[in-house]
């Protein structure tokens, strides 16, 4: 299991149009095959700023959710409001309290 990290940064007027999409494909997104987690958070000093983090069995499940329908429709609709690119991280839980 591993979990990604994407982080968001969207045009401010974007914001209310993505978190009512958001809404719409969050639990589509948490029930695709492989995918265990799923939260969304606003960054604290920067309301432009947001992070989904997701857990995934491994890395074949997340390769088949960029790869499918849902994540393109997800994907075509999200890109055009931010205001950077999007970055992305996969890492392994090294320590868990």
């Amino acid at each position: 299991m591993f979990t990604r990290i994407v982080k968001m940064e969207f045009q401010k007027e974007k914001i209310p149009a993505f978190l009512a999409n958001f809404e719409t494909v969050k639990e589509k997104i948490r029930n695709f095959p492989g995918c265990t987690f799923l939260e969304l958070y606003k960054d604290k000093n920067d309301e432009t700023i947001f992070f989904t983090y997701s857990r995934w069995n491994d890395e074949t499940d997340l390769e088949n959710y960029r790869n499918s329908q849902l994540f393109k429709e997800v994907w075509s609709v999200t890109k055009p409001m931010f205001r950077a690119k999007a970055e992305a991280w996969s890492v392994d839980t090294v320590v868990s309290l």
